[in-house]
């Protein structure tokens, strides 16, 4: 936490810039108020760089419209509806929202935009007390109603109003406390967790999407298991993940099993580590998080106590892709995220049959065709799935993982594994065989790709022969 006098410095360098100077000159002049709020403004008491720059006025929209448009290189009104208008100005891309005053009336998905006319109020209506302070410009007034500043030195959220007038309002700020605890690093204070507990139900009032979105913000944060866990204590991961607190499974007696859900965690970190440090993926990387927490949330559903007292949780990756599809459909999230992230899950057990005994190169071809696009980041979710604490065991496996990188390394290098084909293409097998498109043709397509990849590259004629040595034999 900086220095009250350091972010006020920072709050004064910022309205000096030429896009903020320029606005405020313009909102001024037209007898408008004009201030800088929310992120920004907390931003620069937390020594953190602001991307964002968001103001709110007591202009309406058809006003906001016109004091922007001389000074504005470009503008839109995307947001109108909600009060907000977007524009480029100096080369900074800003939105101005009036003041609000609304709220959901208990039972809509969204909210009945009313606007406000006051910068207290419109605070005051805000998420947290440490998003809820406002810079009033051009005079450079710090406005904090509800005492930001206090909070954010505490490391503290809390909600401006009442936490269950706040959260009935807008039962999406649930998830905000989660994902802001998660960015921040803050506590919860407890009064707003009870109320999160309490009213962990009206979390279903919030379209998908809105629920979608706000997790996956979660997710992309430097630590998101923070705020994972304030989901899953607070019932609010019951009515939006359920399976990530179903991974609680009692334990039997003897503890033969892991806990499920605190290895799930673990993985999750362990592979934004992974993550970090190779450097392949982009940073952070949903589709590979989301794989992480999910990895074995087919546990549940498939564990069974063997005779003797042991464990098992057979097909589980099966049984978690399945899950993981319907649970991201339902969530609303696009195609390619859903079929990666089951992909993942689907594939997470393969590399542990390698850790049991050397595999053969058709194996390793197998296992890279499998993975395709994916490949990169089944080795991260394969590597941090590795949690035990048995030094020993641990070294084991990332000896052999290491070992798995460096045959694909080298098997691609020699035949360019990432495009593995058979020799003959669907035209070629046509003409060969002298049949006409079909399925056939398929059939003869997999038959050469499962003899590229037991055998690797065997030449044109060779394949030719062994295509209609398969051909002939055929019933």
């Amino acid at each position: 936490m900086h220095d009250v006098a350091a972010a006020l410095g920072r709050l004064s360098e910022l309205a000096d810039s030429s896009s903020v100077s320029r606005l405020a000159a313009a909102f001024d002049d037209a007898g408008h108020e004009l201030a800088l709020v929310g992120g920004p403004v907390r931003d620069a008491f937390l020594g953190r760089v602001t991307n964002d720059l968001d103001f709110t006025t007591d202009a309406t929209p058809d006003e906001i419209l016109a004091i922007v448009k001389p000074i504005a290189d470009a503008h839109w009104d995307i947001g109108r509806a909600f009060g907000t208008i977007g524009a480029r100005i100096a080369g900074e891309t800003v939105e101005i929202t009036t003041y609000r005053a609304d709220s959901y009336d208990g039972a809509s998905r969204k909210p009945e935009v009313v606007f406000g006319d006051s910068l207290d109020g419109d605070l005051i209506r805000r998420d947290f007390s440490v998003n809820a302070m406002a810079l009033r410009l051009p005079r450079l007034e710090l406005v904090d109603p509800s005492g930001g500043v206090e909070d954010l030195m505490a490391r503290v959220l809390r909600t401006p109003s009442r936490p269950e007038e706040s959260f009935g309002d807008d039962p999406l700020r649930m998830l905000r406390a989660a994902r802001f605890s998660a960015q921040l690093g803050f506590d919860v204070e407890p009064g707003t967790r009870e109320a999160m507990s309490a009213l962990a139900a009206e979390i279903d009032r919030i379209s998908a999407e809105r629920v979608r979105d706000e997790l996956s913000k979660l997710l992309l944060a430097d630590s998101p298991v923070r705020g994972i866990r304030l989901l899953v204590d607070s019932g609010l991961a019951d009515r939006v993940l359920p399976e990530v607190p179903a991974l609680r499974l009692e334990r039997d007696e003897h503890h033969r099993h892991k806990d499920v859900y605190e290895h799930s965690l673990t993985v999750l970190e362990q592979a934004i580590d992974y993550e970090k440090t190779r450097g392949v993926l982009d940073s952070p990387d949903l589709v590979m998080r989301l794989g992480a927490l999910l990895h074995d949330i087919g546990k549940p559903a498939t564990r069974r106590l063997e005779p003797g007292g042991a464990v098992t949780f057979h097909h589980h990756d099966v049984i978690g892709a399945k899950l993981a599809k319907k649970r991201l459909r339902a969530l609303r999230f696009d195609n390619d995220t859903v079929a990666a992230v089951a992909r993942l899950i689907e594939l997470h057990l393969r590399f542990f049959g390698y850790s049991d005994g050397a595999w053969s190169d058709s194996a390793v071809r197998r296992y890279v065709r499998d993975a395709g696009d994916q490949l990169e980041r089944l080795h991260i979710l394969s590597r941090a799935d590795v949690t035990t604490r048995n030094r020993r065991k641990a070294d084991h496996l990332a000896f052999a993982y290491d070992d798995l990188e460096e045959r694909i390394a080298v098997l691609a290098e020699e035949e360019e594994l990432a495009a593995v084909r058979p020799e003959l293409d669907g035209q070629q097998i046509m003409a060969l065989l002298d049949v006409p498109p079909g399925p056939v043709v398929g059939e003869a397509y997999r038959y050469l790709l499962e003899v590229r990849l037991d055998e690797g590259p065997i030449g044109e004629a060779a394949a030719r022969e062994r295509l209609l040595a398969w051909w002939s034999a055929r019933p």
